[in-house]
């Protein structure tokens, strides 16, 4: 049996098959239904959500919330990778929401010339917004039928940075006398991301995190190096700790993590890893039902990823 696209789009195609023709529309194919949702207005900008469930849903679902990257100053949760890993992870019976967040750094540089003191106060204004989104999901669980014991959260590149300080390293961001919600997270999938000082990351978490970074990244360390590899008399110096360096700490806390590393690559690997969708929410379920479960991977890259920016 053979068969024929003949006209293919965006959005919908026409298949000849055994001299029949079909006619599909992806969109109403996949199955998968998109809700917005408000959830902060700052400084006159209004945050949202874009909620990915199946159509077919029933009950509450686990949920993985996700912060697109795009260097603090670019970026959307409606481009078209964005987008598309939202309905693959809807199709998996996951609700994926995708959250957008100040752009503090939009028409401005985030690089070696811009102070080190400037990219933490970034990230923790990055971090402010994933706090507020995570508890307009909590508040709306009913609403948006979330299962909110099974919170995964993640992100790309400045998304991940935001998460992953949030989490592991908010006591360097936040002064004693500020407050910050604490949430029990499921899990963690980081894609390109790295933190303030693994040191910091508090002894008593016990969040399997999903690590994916190129070895070579000279924008946000695999290991342990300067953020942009900054020389040190540049105003934008920050020693931060990659992918590496975490999952060697979490090894030390006796806690679950697959380290994803490809040689001979930089920041590329930022973009959304679909042909490993299945095998990072396997590794969620996985580690909340079973018992402690580390992993290294090391790879070339098999296929240029888009940069979901």
């Amino acid at each position: 049996m053979s068969f024929l696209i003949q006209c293919a789009t965006k959005f919908n195609f026409t298949l000849t098959l055994g001299g029949l023709i079909l006619f599909f529309n992806v969109a109403e194919a996949r199955q998968v239904s998109v809700k917005t949702y408000d959830y902060a207005v700052k400084g006159g900008e209004t945050l949202y959500m874009d909620v990915y469930q199946s159509k077919q849903v029933s009950e509450k679902q686990p949920v993985l919330v996700f912060m697109h990257g795009g260097g603090f100053y670019a970026g959307t949760p409606k481009h078209p990778s964005n987008v598309k890993m939202g309905e693959m992870v809807a199709e998996r019976g996951f609700t994926a929401i995708l959250i957008s967040y100040r752009l503090t750094r939009k028409g401005g540089s985030f690089g070696c010339d811009y102070s080190a003191d400037g990219k933490v106060e970034t990230f923790k204004l990055a971090s402010e917004d994933f706090f507020d989104a995570v508890q307009f999901i909590k508040d709306n669980q009913d609403k948006l039928k979330v299962d909110f014991s099974s919170l995964y959260v993640g992100g790309s590149s400045a998304g991940a940075e935001a998460v992953l300080n949030a989490i592991y390293n908010a006591e360097l961001l936040f002064d004693k006398d500020e407050s910050y919600p604490k949430f029990d997270y499921s899990g963690i999938l980081s894609l390109a991301g790295a933190i303030l000082d693994v040191r910091f990351i508090p002894e008593d978490l016990n969040i399997p995190t999903v690590f994916f970074h190129g070895i070579d990244d000279n924008l946000v360390p695999y290991e342990s190096a300067p953020h942009h590899l900054c020389s040190p008399d540049k105003p934008g110096y920050l020693m931060l700790d990659g992918s590496k360096t975490m999952a060697n700490k979490l090894e030390k806390m006796n806690t679950s993590y697959s380290l994803n590393a490809y040689k001979n690559s930089g920041h590329e690997i930022s973009g959304i890893p679909f042909d490993n969708i299945d095998e990072i929410l396997d590794f969620f379920k996985a580690t909340k039902s079973t018992n402690r479960r580390s992993e290294e991977h090391t790879s070339e890259l098999q296929s240029q990823p888009i940069i979901s920016y």
